[in-house]
């Protein structure tokens, strides 16, 4: 008995050495943060933001990371200059006072191996809430043109923008904004 606690004390360790957190940095040119939401029910209008850095942390074995992202507010991109600077006015972004919008994770939750949601912080306009990201899909290979390994994946979160001092018009503009989030990050 004495061995057989020896051995799987030994294998612990040795599974612990294993487990080793990889970085990632986030590819500005494969990744698009996007907000959607109801224009006086007429219809849902969608927008991004053109300029996205940050960086992934994660270690696949301990099912463990942590996610941070940096988000130009003022890269904003409507696809019309005008309600690009509309938005960054005041009383929507305020990106004079407030240049970007940051994301902060506290956890990643896996479902076997696969990672099935991050919990975080959402920082907008100075105002930080809590918010989950549900990943539709994550995907860790070798990258066939840099020839490093790189993780991709889909997010989704709901948000209220009147929670974050974002909320003129509301709720003929609406208050739920829908979060969608493609990343690709390349390895450290």
């Amino acid at each position: 008995m004495k061995q057989l606690l020896v051995f799987i004390a030994a294998a612990g360790i040795s599974l612990a050495a294993v487990a080793a957190p990889e970085t990632y940095v986030i590819d500005s040119t494969h990744t698009a943060a996007r907000f959607e939401y109801s224009h006086f029910g007429y219809s849902t209008q969608q927008n991004r933001f053109d300029t996205t850095a940050g960086k992934i942390v994660i270690d696949r074995a301990a099912k463990t990371g942590s996610v941070d992202v940096v988000i130009d507010a003022k890269s904003v991109n409507t696809g019309y200059s005008t309600f690009n600077n509309h938005i960054q006015g005041e009383d929507f972004l305020d990106t004079a006072k407030f240049p970007s919008i940051t994301y902060k994770s506290s956890k990643l939750n896996f479902v076997g191996d696969k990672l099935a949601s991050v919990d975080g912080n959402l920082t907008i306009k100075g105002v930080t809430k809590p918010v989950t990201l549900s990943v539709t899909s994550f995907q860790c290979m070798p990258h066939p043109m840099v020839k490093k390994d790189a993780c991709g994946a889909n997010a989704v979160a709901k948000i209220k923008r009147t929670e974050f001092n974002a909320g003129k018009y509301a709720p003929n503009v609406g208050d739920d904004v829908t979060l969608t989030f493609a990343i690709e990050s390349i390895k450290e």
